[in-house]
């Protein structure tokens, strides 16, 4: 059964960035589909697919390992 957790990250500029996320959060194990729109200059959903459980924490620092920040909301911090 896959799971579907969507959040945003502040910080991303271009298509490059949006690289460098994808690759850390694809990372992860579980993760099948990685869905950034990208909103130069403000906060850009994410949307990422897995068939195992993810943690909020497993994200958060895949995000920062990219360079980037989960935008504070919800229970991902």
């Amino acid at each position: 059964m896959s799971q579907t957790t969507t959040f945003s990250v502040d910080g991303m500029t271009c298509n490059h960035c949006v690289h460098h996320v994808t690759e850390e959060l694809t990372a992860i194990p579980g993760v099948t589909n990685v869905t950034i729109d990208l909103q130069a200059g403000a906060s850009s959903p994410v949307t990422v697919v897995s068939d195992e459980p993810l943690t909020d924490e497993a994200i958060k620092a895949a995000v920062e390992e990219a360079g980037y920040a989960v935008t504070p909301r919800g229970s991902l911090l």
